[in-house]
């Protein structure tokens, strides 16, 4: 008899679960879905969590599955697990197995779920299973429009630093850690000493989208410095090609060049910690890209 069962997925599964994916998501490449898969092997993953997620297996065959990337967040000096759910997808003939996947992956009541990347037509059936939003939409910001500040200067973190002077050393690791990923990690330095640190990456254009081309606001310590560095990142993005940063917003940022639209951006998480803005570090959006 035949039998169909939720399980961890393994490292041995990759494989298959790369082909699963690539059967799902039209317009993704096995080599995508590859890359991200070996980037979360690696990933440090909170103890008792799965490094990578949720499968549904038919007599070793992998028919269903739910990618998880569980993180350690230190939110208001309390540490949580976050779990970024991230790519989905069930074979038409088992996909009265679904509900499955989706209950065993979100059973931990301690751990806060975001969904950073849902597609509209989902937004109310995300509601019902007890997801708020937490980001709205994008402000798309003109950082070149903002002025610089005098003794004002931007360094660049290469993927090999081991010590960033005035960094602490976590997020000194993770500057490094998301150049490795392929985004730009930069440290703003003021005249008064004060070190601000930030990560970009490129966004891809969809289709459907007039924009110029731009970065995405990956993570800083909060959005009021962004805004007072903006003008020296503006500065130096021009020289990657690059004129307009996305940030997760609410609305209109007070202080910045651009606008703001909740056509998409839209965010949610449940669980006891709300996350905080501008901190897509280690999700979906990094590991497997835009």
């Amino acid at each position: 008899m035949q039998k169909t069962r939720c399980r961890e997925i393994s490292e041995a599964d990759i494989d298959a679960v790369a082909d699963l994916l690539t059967r799902g998501f039209v317009g993704r490449s096995r080599q995508y879905w590859m890359q991200g898969l070996r980037r979360q092997a690696a990933c440090k993953v909170p103890s008792g969590y799965p490094q990578f997620g949720y499968m549904l297996d038919h007599d070793g065959i992998a028919v269903g599955v739910l990618l998880l990337l569980y993180t350690s967040r230190i939110i208001d000096s309390v540490a949580t697990i976050h779990c970024n759910l991230s790519s989905w997808y069930v074979d038409p003939a088992f996909r009265s197995y679904a509900p499955m996947l989706t209950s065993i992956a979100q059973r931990h009541k301690d751990v806060t779920y975001l969904n950073i990347s849902p597609a509209h037509w989902t937004w109310p059936i995300i509601e019902a299973q007890g997801f708020r939003s937490y980001c709205s939409g994008l402000f798309f910001s003109a950082p070149l429009l903002s002025r610089v500040e005098a003794g004002m200067t931007i360094e660049t973190i290469s993927a090999n630093a081991r010590t960033i002077e005035g960094v602490p050393i976590s997020e000194a690791e993770l500057l490094t850690r998301h150049a490795r990923y392929g985004c730009l990690s930069l440290v703003c330095r003021t005249a008064a000493g004060d070190a601000f640190p930030f990560i970009l990456m490129p966004m891809r254009i969809r289709r459907g989208w007039i924009a110029p081309p731009a970065m995405q606001l990956i993570y800083c310590r909060d959005i009021a410095s962004y805004v007072q560095c903006a003008g020296a990142i503006g500065r130096t993005l021009i020289r990657h090609g690059k004129i307009s940063v996305l940030l997760d917003s609410n609305g209109p940022v007070p202080g910045l060049a651009g606008f703001y639209s909740s056509a998409r951006g839209r965010k949610y998480f449940k669980g006891p910690h709300q996350p905080r803005l501008a901190d897509l570090t280690d999700t979906e959006l990094v590991l497997y890209g835009p």
